[in-house]
């Protein structure tokens, strides 16, 4: 095992993107267990306040992606072991900044609510691309090796095709097949011919009524779809979401005891 992690990892040069990708891992299961001790306010973890401000993690995560950032640039061609520490804390970061990418989204405080699972669909997805990334698949790659000039346009054409099936393929609301397709692009020829979801912007565009062309049979057999197999793989992932980070949909700790005292008062 130790021959194999310094043959595909250290020798091959993807021991910064190692350190990263665990780092990012660690750091989020940390954030979502102290979050979740915070919420149900057990024994002294607490919020970071200054006076009546609450210091979202978000902050700190912005302050770390910097540090690690700007340190990765000044070492990258120093060493790959102090590389690796700048990733290692660039993943820090970059976790507490996703794990509260709703609240960038949304602009208000979502933490909780269902809008919420949105920052541990972000975690999810740059573990994915990270993880797919360290296995040595290229984004859009396809390899010239004659080297020739012919050769060059054939990866240029593959590129630009593999890139406008990705791209149809999101619009029509399938991100994971669209994010994981960038690396296996075989996945992108059924996702960018098959029906789009209901709620998507391809189908806003094309199926739904008051398009320049709709199409209701379609859009029916969207929904449909969508009813079968997509529901039950939503509901999959949600539990799974809420088993790592916990309930988005449930009030706040905060806000039962504001009803509560609103109940008093009446």
């Amino acid at each position: 095992m130790g021959d194999l992690f310094y043959q595909r990892i250290i020798d091959a040069g993807r021991l910064p993107l190692f350190c990263f990708f665990v780092a990012l891992i660690v750091a989020f299961v940390f954030t979502r267990i102290n979050v979740r001790l915070i919420r149900a306010r057990i024994g002294w973890f607490r919020n970071v306040n200054i006076g009546e401000m609450h210091i979202h993690h978000v902050v700190f995560g912005v302050v770390l992606t910097l540090l690690g950032g700007v340190s990765g640039l000044i070492v990258s061609g120093v060493s790959q072991g102090w590389y690796a520490v700048t990733a290692a804390l660039f993943g820090v970061g970059a976790a507490l900044i996703l794990d509260e990418f709703a609240l960038i989204l949304h602009l208000h405080d979502v933490y909780w609510e269902e809008e919420g699972r949105a920052s541990v669909d972000a975690v999810f997805v740059a573990v994915a691309v990270t993880g797919l990334l360290l296995l040595g698949l290229r984004p859009l790659g396809w390899e010239n090796s004659d080297g020739t000039a012919q050769g060059a346009w054939l990866t240029a054409g593959v590129i630009v095709v593999n890139l406008v099936l990705a791209v149809i393929t999101l619009l029509k609301g399938k991100i994971w097949t669209g994010l994981v397709g960038l690396f296996v692009p075989v996945l992108l020829v059924p996702g960018a011919l098959r029906l789009a979801r209901p709620g998507s912007p391809w189908a806003h565009w094309f199926y739904a009524p008051g398009s320049r062309r709709p199409q209701p049979r379609k859009m029916a057999g969207a929904e449909l779809r969508e009813k079968r197999w997509r529901r039950p793989v939503i509901q999959a992932k949600i539990a799974f979401q809420e088993f790592v980070s916990g309930r988005h949909d449930l009030p706040s700790t905060r806000g039962r005891r504001r009803h509560g005292a609103a109940s008093r008062e009446r």
